[in-house]
């Protein structure tokens, strides 16, 4: 049998307590090949040893010549409730296991000992420790990655949905997430369930949009064996997966009337029928909805139920697209950076003025996501301190430069035609820069003859030595 050590190479140990010395004896031969074993004659050794040893494990005598092995027991699991208690008696009744249990006992063996079962009972109990503080890093992982901490913003629209989510955790109610994509309704989906009182129980996803229409029922609603042609075996739906915790249906403007109609039923009735099936399943889920739709327009058209409409928007949120909430870009540029300079082993400071200007006049359609997107990859890419204006996408930055210019014109600062003329000015260097100041190379890439490129240079006074940018 191979030595029973941690992830970190470190060997378990166990701790005999009994104040026969064949017994302990008898234990420490048995175990010492797989563990580290200490021993203890009495309680007081006991005490002693656990607090000096910290043991992984303690095999508990019942019978102890100063203090009762019970009481023991209840003693060090009022020290550390953690700790794996093994109690050892020589006559096994039902009255003394049950009781040992309930003091938290993790389980009971009787002398004399059978070396496998030993053995196993011990193996069982640490790597059903070491479950739970898997368990137990998980949870803590998911509520730092979905706690409020994670939905960065400090503009009124964000503060709003803090206050909101922060009202509803706890409530059955319904809640449709409204927002352009990219805008992060699953993260503020997550962050309901996490911060509710369903924590502990499943949070259930599924994209409405990806899953084609011939399979969305099964999928949400699980089908019986035999229901159609590849229903090889019974299969659970999202509902029944997501019991007492929460169903989070993306992108519900894409179901059909047909699945919309059962999902009516459901919240109408919170009871459904898998695909095939006759038997009425009951389930305890709190369903939050998102969409990137104008669902009331496709009311209009006939495509979305009225009726349903009205079932999930009991609490509406809405996610104001990035471009409304400029006074968050700076703070979501410092998250992401974090992020994957930790991801990437990288020590990027920032962004630099230059950059974070650009950034700050684009508008942004892909939203959050886009944003994230683009510091992931300039992050992966850049060796910098600080991330540079030449490191963000051509796009972007003509983009921005262009909305700049727009405010200037829109606010009498420049004339339209000197605005037309910088904006010819700073894309005409970009392209230069870009390509070391080759002209014919600069003149591909903005799509232009090289005759052209260098009119337009002269025009502008612009020379290999420019370097005036708007």
């Amino acid at each position: 049998m191979p030595r029973k050590e941690d992830e970190g190479g470190i060997m378990k140990s166990v701790l005999v307590v009994d104040d026969e010395v064949g017994t302990r004896e008898s234990l420490r031969m048995i175990l010492k090949n797989d563990y580290e074993v200490f021993l203890a004659k009495d309680a007081e050794e006991a005490f002693l040893m656990t607090k000096e040893r910290s043991p992984d494990v303690v095999l508990l005598d019942i019978i102890l010549p100063d203090l009762d092995g019970m009481k023991v027991l209840e003693r060090l699991k009022q020290k550390d409730p953690d700790l794996i208690i093994i109690m050892i008696t020589a006559t096994r009744t039902v009255k003394t296991a049950v009781e040992a249990m309930k003091l938290g006992a993790y389980d009971y063996i009787t002398k004399p000992f059978d070396t496998d079962e030993l053995s196993l009972i011990i193996h069982r109990a640490l790597s059903a420790q070491a479950l739970e503080k898997e368990v137990k890093y998980l949870r803590e992982e998911i509520d730092k990655n979905f706690g409020f901490e994670h939905i960065i913003g400090k503009s009124k629209a964000m503060e709003e949905i803090f206050k909101m989510v922060r009202q509803i955790a706890d409530s059955k109610s319904t809640v449709l997430i409204m927002g352009e994509s990219g805008t992060g309704k699953e993260l503020v989906s997550r962050a309901i369930h996490y911060n509710s009182n369903r924590r502990e129980y499943p949070f259930v996803t599924i994209n409405c949009a990806a899953i084609p229409e011939t399979l969305i029922e099964s999928e949400l609603f699980g089908h019986e064996k035999g229901a159609f042609t590849n229903a090889i075996e019974r299969k659970l739906g999202r509902f029944e997966i997501a019991h007492q915790g929460t169903l989070f249906l993306d992108e519900i403007g894409e179901l059909s009337l047909t699945t919309q109609a059962k999902i009516l039923r459901f919240l109408e009735e919170r009871e459904f029928n898998r695909v095939g099936g006759s038997k009425t399943i009951k389930v305890d889920v709190r369903l939050i909805t998102a969409t990137n739709k104008d669902l009331s327009q496709h009311i209009k058209k006939g495509s979305f139920r009225e009726d349903l409409y009205y079932r999930i928007n009991v609490v509406p949120i809405v996610l104001s697209p990035l471009r409304e909430r400029k006074e968050d870009i700076s703070l979501l540029i410092d998250h992401f950076i974090k992020k994957f300079n930790k991801e990437n082993n990288k020590s990027v400071k920032g962004v630099s003025k230059e950059a974070l200007d650009l950034m700050l006049n684009y508008d942004w359609p892909g939203n959050v996501r886009e944003l994230e997107n683009l510091i992931e990859r300039v992050i992966a890419l850049t060796s910098n301190e600080f991330i540079q204006a030449n490191e963000l996408p051509f796009s972007l930055i003509n983009i921005s430069k262009m909305n700049g210019l727009k405010d200037y014109i829109l606010n009498g600062k420049v004339s339209f035609l000197q605005a037309e003329e910088e904006f010819e000015r700073g894309v005409i260097l970009d392209a230069l820069k870009r390509t070391n100041y080759i002209q014919s190379h600069a003149a591909e890439m903005l799509g232009i003859s090289r005759r052209i490129l260098k009119y337009k240079m002269d025009k502008l006074g612009i020379g290999k030595d420019t370097n005036k940018e708007f």
